[in-house]
């Protein structure tokens, strides 16, 4: 009694300790967003010309009024992003002066989807942003940017061209900054995407007029600042520089004499205009502009040479820093509040049957043929998991049912349902020619379990979730913040995609149960050291991920080129997030389970919020 009394107040203080976390998170986010109440954040929701609804982040400084109307910025993210992931660029815009949208554009966060077909429409969404900020009544409508990561610089582009369709004395884009993507080289530009891999025979011509127009092409940009060189071979993005697509872009669309170089704002009159090019490039890959000082520097340099700044404050002077920290504590205090409130659960009346009734307590470290089934176990796994999501790509690419409508949760699921099903089999494997002759029971490692059991495992788990996520709305409604750590971002969500979670829901929960189990009913090990079977476990959960973007980058790094080219490079891209999110799931599923017994609460519980942060962090369609 007293223990569990002790058990009880251990998980009460960690339950507190979680939510003085996310109040910390959203109080210190909010600060540095809204530069200390001197910028007011808004979220808005407006029904478009293109007949959509569309959502953003509007941020107004306290400088920008109807008197003194403001430079304004519409930025947005990537593909299979959100409006959040802006932030680094929206706090230093706003702090500066300059209004702010950052939207979601179709098919992402809160707006409203559209078919693929639809995707140029306005730039995605973008052009109906900038048409609104237009309309604002602290604006300089003389002065308006877009910008974009990858597809949102795309949508840039796009953006600029239904621009371009208006009279030149009514168009609204003075200035384009695109990060990630192309600018657009030729007289008949296509489809913008992948716009540097056209023919090089092609006539070079200034699409933008005289808007200042600037590139950040990272050197090591898996999918962009490619072109075919003379011999057929293809430039790698760090030589993007030295390329006629480059060049000409500084040239201002006409063919190059003499090579101009990088970071260098570059000048011409046009119409009777002085304007800019300039090509910005950082040392990194494609992601890590979202996580970077250098390309926020470039930005920030880039519009205040084009639009003006009212902000005496240098672009190396950025704080966005300061919220990714405060984000990160929200994101250890969402993951400790799961835990404690699934454990101070347990000493209620409802739910105090799923406790153990005794210490759970590790098996034996294994010897003589164990030690073969337990590294042959992890290691045939690791195999399999690398091999199959390299391998299951194209498969779920091409057999995708509409009935799913969203590609990257899809390919995922089918992995994770692949992987449930090889680790079940696996542990069946274990169990039968080993386990089963040594007096390893089914029913003392909670592996079979009753029916009446399993309900209240299921609805402890519902009840765990919704309040874990009740948590995350309490951050967007009053803070408009979210928890986030680059790729990893638990954030609100519109009641749609409660349909899509439970569309993808038994994917995820086919790999996230079966790794429970593993990982605590039967490998579950003494160990020289406390944390050692643990950390094992961990290491193997996310070693194909990790190996995989190993292989990759370290070719790319060295030869300028990926290593898997028979798929897509997103899918080094989407291994970012999973390298770190199975491994977590170790330790989560092994907190719960030392006081349940029970592989399947811990396991259920990591599957839904792992299949709610996947299906509102990307695109639908």
């Amino acid at each position: 009694m007293k223990k569990g009394m002790e058990g009880k107040r251990k998980s009460l203080r960690l339950l507190a300790i979680s939510l003085i976390l996310c109040l910390i998170s959203m109080v210190g986010a909010a600060v540095v967003q809204t530069s200390a109440g001197k910028v007011t954040v808004k979220d808005i929701r407006w029904e478009t010309p293109s007949g959509y609804t569309m959502s953003a982040l509007l941020l107004i400084p306290e400088s920008a009024t109807k008197d003194n109307p403001a430079p304004a910025i519409v930025t947005s993210h990537g593909w299979y992003n959100n409006r959040e992931m802006q932030d680094l660029n929206y706090v230093e815009y706003s702090r500066r002066g300059y209004v702010v949208m950052s939207i979601d554009m179709y098919g992402h966060g809160n707006s409203d989807v559209v078919s693929p077909e639809e995707w140029a429409n306005r730039g995605t969404g973008m052009y109906d942003a900038v048409e609104l900020m237009a309309s604002l009544p602290y604006v300089d409508t003389t002065k308006i940017g877009v910008t974009g990561h990858s597809n949102g610089a795309r949508a840039a582009n796009w953006s600029v061209l239904e621009d371009n369709k208006k009279d030149p004395s009514e168009r609204l884009i003075s200035s384009v900054l695109l990060v990630a993507n192309d600018a657009m080289y030729s007289s008949d530009p296509g489809e913008p995407l992948y716009w540097s891999m056209r023919n090089s025979d092609q006539e070079y011509t200034n699409n933008y007029g005289t808007r200042d127009v600037g590139i950040i092409a990272a050197q090591y940009d898996e999918f962009f600042f490619r072109s075919i060189a003379e011999d057929g071979s293809i430039t790698p993005p760090r030589e993007f520089i030295h390329t006629e697509f480059a060049q000409s872009f500084l040239h201002f669309g006409t063919d190059p004499k003499e090579e101009r170089v990088e970071s260098n704002i570059y000048k011409q009159e046009i119409d009777g205009q002085n304007v800019s090019r300039v090509i910005y490039t950082p040392n990194q890959i494609h992601p890590w502009n979202h996580l970077s000082a250098t390309v926020v520097k470039d930005s920030l340099e880039f519009f205040e040479d084009s639009l003006g700044s009212s902000s005496n404050l240098e672009p190396g002077s950025q704080v966005w820093q300061f919220k990714t920290f405060f984000n990160f504590i929200g994101l250890v205090g969402f993951f400790l509040f799961i835990v404690s409130f699934t454990k101070v659960m347990l000493y209620t009346s409802a739910f105090e049957s799923l406790r153990a009734k005794a210490k759970v307590t590790p098996a034996s470290a294994p010897v003589g043929r164990g030690i073969a089934w337990f590294w042959g176990g992890l290691i045939v796994s690791a195999i399999i998991s690398g091999y199959s999501y390299l391998k299951l790509f194209t498969w779920a690419s091409t057999n995708r049912p509409d009935f799913f409508p969203q590609a990257p949760v899809f390919y995922i699921g089918v992995w994770s349902l692949v992987m449930g099903i090889v680790t079940l089999a696996i542990l069946y494997a274990t169990y039968k020619f080993y386990l089963k002759g040594t007096g390893f029971s089914l029913e003392m490692t909670g592996v079979k379990i009753k029916a009446n059991m399993l309900f209240k495992t299921i609805l402890l788990s519902i009840l765990v979730s919704v309040a874990a996520f009740s948590i995350v709305f309490v951050a967007d409604y009053f803070f408009k913040a979210d928890f986030r750590l680059w790729v990893i971002a638990i954030k609100a969500f519109t009641p749609d995609k409660l349909v899509l979670v439970l569309k993808y829901l038994p994917f995820l929960l086919a790999f996230y149960v079966a790794n429970s189990i593993a990982v605590n009913s039967f490998n579950y090990l003494t160990g020289k050291k406390k944390w050692s079977n643990i950390a094992i476990l961990a290491v193997f959960n996310g070693l194909s991920a990790a190996v995989i973007i190993a292989i990759q980058y370290t070719a790319f790094f060295v030869t300028g080129h990926y290593y898997f080219t028979s798929v897509s490079p997103i899918v080094g891209i989407w291994l970012f997030p999973i390298v770190i999110i199975i491994p977590l799931s170790a330790f989560i599923t092994r907190s719960i389970f030392k006081e349940t017994n029970n592989p399947y609460l811990g396991g259920i519980i990591y599957a839904i919020v792992v299949t709610v942060m996947m299906v509102t962090n990307t695109l639908t369609q």
